[in-house]
């Protein structure tokens, strides 16, 4: 198999078993089918529901102090009893499918030689047998699908099946043909109303058959257009269907339309402009556009055998989901991407921001796709402007918060349930940390500091000083506080409300720091920032010399939990390194080891997490075991990364955050950036011998290219991003450095890390420099 293919030898025989094409808006859903393909659609923003409707009465944020009064008494279950009285009374909505288009182009007789191929060099998705291929792809330049249908076997235009499957009621489908071109045309609404996936209620999904305002629009429901044209291909003799489709979106706070002839024309005017292009014309500027992203960062561990080769594939295979899933302009990445077939999808197929949506991003810096990161810094805005009134409502607070449900809408509030998912106000500090990783990487556009980063880290300031509140200790403490999705026992009850979680601290020094380091010095609010900076308590160690999760040895009410939020500080965080916090360094490994004695890593996403610890541990043997684990036991045949759910049909759920947590924790077993240098091999699995990663983005904005043989480090190479002292850590050994004029005087830097050493120099921006093994 090519180093970028999957190759499959049979058809999806469900979802999480198809390929997936995107350009970043408009994604399709492939089975693969003998001579009838089924294309599943969706767009990026046709969701369920409308804008959010103002909350009329005075919220619950009056039961705070009373809240915090319990928490200091260690009544946890007076505390989580008020909790839940701070909820909120409605639920995030749901990502919606278009439906899918049926294309009937060739007879299903001789199927010798069956198989079906996603390129993730090109972004093709193809399948064949006999003669017949069928060639798919999803254009971002032209904004179409793409698929052509070619060989002996494949029917006349007069002959072809070409159906439309809608998923919604009074979804209406017109036929037609003109010069030799057919065209179907498919309106419909979504619904209002749908309700999560585990919420039992009698009617989970409601249409609304009113009738829209004059201008077009409506409350909640909005209207979308499928456009399809098929023809006969002049270019390649076979078959060509093109098709594109209209959102009735216009923004987050904005009525909906279903204004069902501009939508139609829209899709039209899309899929016209591509018939005149031709099918050879829009595969280059597909492919021309596609590798612009794919080829900037490559790994190659062909050198390694078979089960280095797997893991290299899911590498490629999640940077691909990424560029299919999120551009610029596009909205961000959520549950799925910008693939589901389900009307009512596993939690709601949302954003959901206590691990989720940050892990979709991970590897958008280091691996060459930071423009793609973009759609998050978007969302983060808009929910830190959105959150306002959620912090008010519910807090008391300024500022802004998110919990850990968002939606298209910008829903911010604690939704119904159990205090450990609803209870968690920390979104919005999470969600901005990725403008710090961004503008760490070199990426800090002055436009973005000023219009995204400062305003947003401003107003998770502001809120995370409103929720401080003295330990009795001198140290401040978030109160309330929970660690995502976690409970702890008391009196044979599982609670989670308390004060002062690791992760919340870890999140609030993180927000508060990088607030003090946009802000003009002299701002107040920066002044209030480095005082409670000061203060601050960290997360604690436990008797044992675990890092604790709480904030004392509270009994956890499952020991293998899938969340590893208390180790945030090591990943994704930077605060906890093996030269700089040691003792808490090994506090965190002895907490995920407690935690992986007990079963965690039993989600896709989750195992991904495992993997970026191990990598940040220095721990090759976990980390090959975490590979192993993602690959054998928790991806579909498709590489697609997977949530087991015995409630779902199949058993299993598709989870994109897992596909992009993989990447980042293959990246970091390479290179890594966040303790001041550029660590290269730190964490080197036993079965990768052989190998080479080329253009790795690291802090400074600095690029790095590196090839080693038989586990040791062959050459590498640095690029400056930036004028100034450079340093690079490297396992023991000697080693040359050379630079554009020759060669380069280092000097040591301190490591404090066992078996390996730094060496620093001068280095002028744009600059190469070379290391080569002596």
């Amino acid at each position: 198999m090519p180093r970028y293919c999957l190759d499959l030898d049979t058809p999806a025989g469900g979802f999480i078993d198809s390929f997936l094409i995107g350009n970043g808006w408009l994604g399709a859903t492939i089975a693969g089918g003998i001579g009838t393909e089924r294309f599943d659609l969706n767009l990026d923003t046709v969701w369920s529901g409308g804008p959010l409707q103002p909350e009329v009465d005075e919220g619950p944020s009056r039961l705070i102090p009373e809240l915090r009064e319990a928490i200091r008494r260690r009544d946890y279950l007076r505390a989580d009893e008020l909790g839940r009285a701070l909820q909120g009374k409605t639920w995030t909505q749901s990502y919606q499918p278009l439906g899918a288009i049926e294309l009937t182009y060739a007879d299903g007789g001789d199927t010798t030689g069956y198989t079906r191929r996603l390129d993730l060099a090109e972004a093709v998705a193809s399948s064949s047998y006999g003669t017949v291929r069928l060639d798919s792809f999803v254009s971002n330049p032209d904004g179409v699908l793409v698929a052509t249908a070619t060989g002996d076997g494949v029917l006349t235009l007069d002959s072809v099946g070409l159906t439309f499957a809608s998923p919604h009621p009074d979804t209406h489908i017109s036929l037609s043909e003109e010069h030799g071109i057919r065209w179907l045309v498919a309106t419909a609404r979504v619904p209002v109303h749908v309700l999560p996936n585990y919420v039992e209620e009698e009617n989970p999904i409601r249409y609304d058959a009113a009738a829209p305002a004059a201008d077009g629009t409506v409350s909640a429901g909005m209207g979308y257009a499928v456009v399809v044209a098929l023809q006969r291909d002049a270019e390649t003799g076979g078959l060509q269907l093109i098709c594109s489709a209209a959102s009735g979106y216009r923004g987050h706070d904005q009525r909906p339309t279903t204004d069902f002839t501009a939508l139609v024309q829209e899709a039209q005017a899309r899929v016209a402009a591509a018939l005149e292009v031709g099918t050879n014309q829009l595969r280059l500027r597909h492919r021309t556009d596609y590798k612009g992203f794919f080829d900037r960062v490559d790994l190659d561990l062909s050198a390694s055998g078979p089960a280095a080769e797997r893991a290299e594939l899911l590498f490629h295979f999640g940077r691909y989901l990424m560029i299919a899933s999120s551009r610029p302009a596009t909205e961000a990445s959520n549950l799925q991407g910008i693939w589901n077939v389900d009307v009512r999808p596993a939690w709601s197929s949302n954003y959901t921001i206590n691990i989720n949506t940050q892990m979709n991003y991970w590897p958008a810096e280091a691996t060459g796709l930071a423009d793609l990161h973009e759609p998050m810094f978007k969302l983060t805005r808009e929910l830190a402007e959105a959150g306002a009134v959620t912090a008010r409502r519910y807090y008391g607070a300024a500022g802004a918060t998110a919990h850990h449900n968002a939606d298209l809408w910008r829903f911010t509030a604690p939704v119904p349930g159990i205090p450990q998912w609803s209870n968690w106000p920390a979104g919005l500090y999470w969600m901005a940390a990725h403008l710090q990783h961004h503008i760490d990487h070199g990426g800090g556009a002055e436009e973005l500091k000023t219009e995204t980063a400062l305003p947003v880290f401003r107003a998770a300031t502001e809120f995370a000083l409103d929720m401080l509140v003295d330990d009795g200790a001198g140290s401040l403490v978030a109160s309330p506080s929970t660690s995502p999705e976690h409970s702890f026992v008391v009196d044979g009850v599982d609670v989670a409300i308390t004060a002062g979680t690791a992760m919340d601290q870890e999140l609030i020094r993180e927000t508060l720091a990088s607030f003090v380091g946009l802000a003009d010095p002299s701002d107040p609010l920066a002044g209030r920032a480095r005082d409670a900076l000061a203060r601050l308590r960290l997360p604690v160690m436990g008797p044992t010399g675990n890092l604790l999760e709480w904030d004392d040895d509270k009994t956890p009410a499952e020991l293998g939990h899938r969340h590893l939020s208390h180790l945030y500080g090591l990943y994704p965080g930077i605060r906890i390194t093996e030269a700089g916090t040691p003792e808490t360094f090994e506090a965190v490994r002895r907490a995920l080891y407690l935690r992986l004695d007990n079963g965690t890593g039993y989600t896709g996403w989750s195992q991904a997490w495992v993997l970026c610890l191990a990598a940040r541990l220095r721990d090759s043997a976990l980390a090959e075991r975490s590979i192993g684990g993602l690959l054998d036991h928790l991806t579909s045949r498709a590489l697609l990364v997977l949530h087991p759910h015995s409630g779902w049909p199949g058993g299993n759920v598709f989870q994109i955050d897992g596909n992009f947590g993989a990447v980042a924790g293959l990246t970091e077993l390479v290179v890594q950036s966040h303790e001041g240098a550029i660590s290269l091999l730190k964490t080197l699995p036993a079965s990768w011998a052989s190998g080479r990663i080329a253009n790795i983005r690291c802090r400074g904005g600095h690029r790095a290219t590196l090839t080693w043989r038989d586990g040791a480090l062959a050459s590498a190479t640095i690029v400056a991003g930036r004028e100034g002292e450079l340093v690079v850590e490297l396992p023991d050994g000697a080693i040359t450095v050379a630079g554009p004029s020759g060669p380069v005087a280092t000097r040591p830097a301190t490591s404090g890390v066992p078996g390996r050493r730094r060496i620093a120099w001068h280095a002028s921006a744009a600059a190469s420099y070379t290391m080569s093994s002596i």
